[in-house]
């Protein structure tokens, strides 16, 4: 879609580019680079990705500790204590102290056996809200990929109005010293040396504005990829992209990671209500318990155990578990109501991107009209002027229609890519794994399934959890 002079100019491989920018010279390498390497470093670079997976992580660990409660609570108790006192238990023996030092430790288990399913639901609700963060971490995906895209794009843009500028530059200076000999010779006014001038200085700072601009591009590109920009290629044929507006609105709604993050936060806000239901019901408990006590100034001493089942509850607590049943059933419904409308933005999004790309297509196809148009009619008039035809003034204005064709042209060419990678990301399709990329592509089941069973340090499972962990955060 680029014209063959920016193609040109981006398919260079020998030798090295500089770009001269307000006196300053950027030197990159000749190597050139493609959207799909800066898609990769910014999967790669991506600190907002490091952050939503540690979330997500962090989500897995509630699962472990929902689950924890289904398992055995075993506690201790130790104690030493010194006792002070005088007592007289008879007029014949008189007053005799009592201080004695005192040592006592206790084992305490305890097991649930029975919660009407207020531990059940809350762990199924646990696992629901990890479904619904790792669609978040693909949404985030999603946004560190796009932008990227926008990036790359703004990079070349940018790069092509800094060209375009300088091209144009050059020939506007041209004009003015075309102006000026004719002025000399008589045949225009001082008035048309003067209108060069003043276009030729609206060049001026048309040029250091793209200067600017391309400065931030830059800014922009490192900030997502991680590095600066070097010699950047042309992006690739667009990607495949149906033409079918409602099934595309059909599969966002199937698979946009957004949506699905919504449906499991409803899911688990329903598992919170019965969750906050069954806690205002009874537990029984399995208790079992062993003690020691040793008096240390004699060789008394005493031991002795216990096992039972334990059923309690609370009568009264001042409303609180009917207000955290209200509280979960307005969460619920809260949940319902963003579901609502994370779906109607979702199609919206899609209606968006595609009418975006069919006004790119579109003014592409009249933008290389009109270039072509203003080429051949600032020719002609350039021509016409040095028969005394046209004025100096119908050359600049033909010059800067000319000018705004091609810049029209550069626009569109960048938006059109813009757009069809945002159709991408509006029906969730805009990920590593879809556009296959080169990347090592996270496992979000690979954490979980070794914490879901809330495994304790000293196991197996968790110096396999230690390993993971440590390289996790070498990455």
């Amino acid at each position: 879609m680029y014209t063959k002079r920016v193609a040109h100019r981006f398919k260079r491989g020998a030798g090295i580019l500089c770009i001269g920018i307000a006196g300053l010279a950027v030197t990159v390498p000749a190597k050139a680079e493609t959207l799909a390497d800066a898609l990769v470093s910014a999967y790669n670079h991506s600190g907002l990705l490091v952050q939503n997976r540690a979330l997500l992580r962090a989500a897995d660990e509630d699962v472990a500790s929902a689950s924890a409660a289904l398992e055995p609570v075993v506690r201790w108790t130790a104690e030493v204590s010194q006792q002070y006192g005088r007592s007289r238990t008879s007029p014949a023996f008189g007053v005799q102290d009592t201080d004695s030092l005192r040592a006592s430790a206790s084992l305490i288990a305890e097991l649930l056996l029975y919660d009407f399913g207020a531990t059940a639901f809350r762990i199924e609700a646990t696992k629901e809200t990890v479904l619904a963060t790792r669609s978040s971490l693909i949404g985030v995906e999603q946004q560190v990929l796009f932008r990227a895209v926008q990036a790359y794009m703004g990079v070349i843009e940018a790069s092509e109005f800094v060209s375009l500028r300088q091209n144009n530059l050059r020939v506007l200076t041209q004009e003015l010293r075309a102006a000026r000999n004719r002025f000399e010779v008589g045949e225009v006014t001082r008035t048309d040396v003067a209108l060069a001038e003043a276009q030729l200085a609206q060049a001026r700072s048309g040029l250091a504005t793209a200067q600017g601009n391309y400065l931030i591009a830059v800014e922009e590109f490192r900030n997502v990829v991680g590095r600066a920009p070097g010699q950047l290629n042309p992006p690739p044929r667009l990607p495949n992209i149906g033409n079918d507006l409602e099934a595309a609105k059909m599969q966002a709604v199937r698979q946009h990671p957004d949506l699905r993050a919504v449906q499991h936060q409803v899911a688990a806000a329903e598992l919170f209500i019965r969750q906050a239901e069954a806690a205002k019901k009874p537990t029984v408990s399995l208790q079992g318990s062993l003690s020691l006590s040793e008096n240390l100034d004699s060789s008394n001493f005493s031991t002795g155990g216990s096992v039972g089942v334990v059923a309690g509850g609370t009568l009264y607590q001042g409303g609180l578990r009917s207000s955290t049943v209200r509280r979960a059933i307005a969460q619920r419904d809260a949940q319902r109501g963003n579901l609502h409308v994370v779906r109607h933005n979702i199609q919206q999004n899609v209606g968006n991107a595609y009418a975006s790309l069919t006004s790119a297509r579109a003014s592409i196809e009249a933008s290389e009209r009109q270039v072509r148009a203003a080429r051949i009619a600032f020719r002609g008039v350039r021509e016409e002027a040095t028969l005394g035809a046209r004025t100096t003034l119908d050359v600049l204005d033909a010059e800067q229609a000319l000018l705004d064709a091609q810049a029209t042209l550069i626009s569109a060419q960048s938006q059109l890519y813009v757009a069809a990678y945002a159709v991408l990301a509006s029906t969730g399709q805009l990920t590593a794994r879809s556009l296959a990329l080169p990347v090592q592509l996270y496992d979000p089941a690979e954490y979980y399934n070794l914490v879901k069973d809330s495994p304790t340090s000293t196991s197996k499972q968790g110096a396999q959890l230690d390993r993971v962990l440590k390289r996790l955060q070498r990455d």
